[in-house]
């Protein structure tokens, strides 16, 4: 059996009733940080669920996920996932997998970005295709103009578009507010449609579910500083 088990929007502290249970009868644990940065440790999650915790790199869950599958196979492993568990679409490649090769999967859902919109003042009906604005050196410093077309689909539907930023988790790396919307002006500059300007409306929202969050609205120029 495969849990995938959600640890919620910020903390150890939101795991939910039904996921420390579940955390708590599993044979093995394991997770990962680097879909989802928490204010949390591995430490905090072992004292709480009173267990100990392997922490897995992208490498272990993308290319060599057949060890955790082998152990899934006559052991109730659970896999700890910041934010939602599928939310990211890594999870779900590993439950498909599990699902071809006959192992049975359960999810625990959680908090997540997506669920915490609603504090933005927003409504989660009016959103369109989400985005992840991510690292040029990830993408071989070609800009990544698909998210260009997502806001422009959205945009042209009437609907708000949510961006996420991109995490470098081994190096605890994460992209500020001014490094996205940076990247977003100069896909435009190339392009030059007029998606993105300096007077466009935009919504800030960091550190959600924490004790102070950071929540503002302005420009997309009051930002860039």
């Amino acid at each position: 059996m495969l849990y995938f088990i959600s640890l919620g929007l910020h903390d150890e502290k939101d795991m939910s009733l039904k996921a420390l249970e579940t955390a708590r009868a599993c044979d093995l644990l394991f997770a990962e940080f680097y879909t989802t940065k928490l204010e949390t440790t591995k430490e905090k999650l072992e004292q709480l669920i009173g267990k100990p915790i392997k922490l897995l790199s992208r490498k272990d869950l993308e290319e060599n996920y057949q060890a955790i599958l082998e152990e899934a196979k006559d052991k109730k492993v659970g896999l700890l996932v910041g934010g939602d568990a599928f939310v990211a679409t890594t999870h779900v490649a590993l439950r498909l997998e599990a699902m071809k090769q006959g192992i049975e999967t359960r999810v625990i859902h959680g908090s997540s970005i997506i669920s915490a919109i609603g504090e933005t003042g927003l409504h989660v009906y009016k959103f369109g295709a989400s985005i992840t604005i991510p690292f040029l050196e990830k993408t071989k410093g070609k800009l990544p103009e698909s998210v260009y077309e997502v806001i422009k689909m959205n945009k042209a539907r009437g609907l708000h578009t949510l961006c996420l930023l991109d995490i470098v988790a081994e190096a605890n790396k994460l992209m500020k507010i001014n490094e996205g919307i940076k990247i977003l002006l100069e896909i435009e500059a190339k392009r030059k449609e007029g998606v993105i300007s300096l007077e466009d409306e935009i919504v800030v929202f960091a550190r959600a579910g924490s004790e102070k969050p950071l929540l503002a609205f302005g420009k997309v120029k009051d930002v860039l500083e």
